[in-house]
């Protein structure tokens, strides 16, 4: 298997509100969303939206909610500064802060939010790590 990954779907239970959640954060769907599956390309990853249940019937898996599903899905921010607005912005259109951005023991700045479905999201500065000029992580 390649080192690579393409694409993280993330199941939803309420479509259109979820869709509506993510393009208020400013993000762009791409031209190739369909009825059911909304597609944000990321630079080089694409978040997928599509209906929970239609998901778990795909994987043939029964859905089952977890506190911490031993997960998050990070977005690494430029600044202190952005983290805090990143984690505002995101709570003001529905998300619930799990916990606010702070110092944290790795040398950075962070805060965790869960989405509308419940998805953990980590907002981060790390000062030992850089963003080329795509944003993308350079290790």
């Amino acid at each position: 298997m390649r080192q690579k990954l393409n694409l993280i779907t993330l199941g939803v239970n309420d479509f259109e509100k979820s869709v509506h959640f993510y393009e208020q954060l400013g993000w762009k769907k791409s031209d190739k969303s369909i009825d059911g599956l909304a597609l944000f390309p990321l630079g080089g990853i694409t978040l997928a939206l599509h209906p929970l249940q239609e998901l778990a019937e795909d994987t043939t898996l029964q859905y089952q909610q977890s506190a911490f599903a031993g997960i998050t899905i990070s977005y690494n921010a430029k600044s202190g500064q952005e983290v805090n607005d990143v984690l505002k912005q995101a709570e003001q259109h529905g998300a619930k802060i799990v916990k606010p951005a702070q110092k944290v023991y790795w040398g950075g700045y962070s805060g965790y939010f869960k989405d509308l479905d419940g998805y953990l999201f980590e907002v981060a500065f790390n000062p030992f790590w850089d963003l080329d000029e795509n944003d993308n992580l350079v290790l």
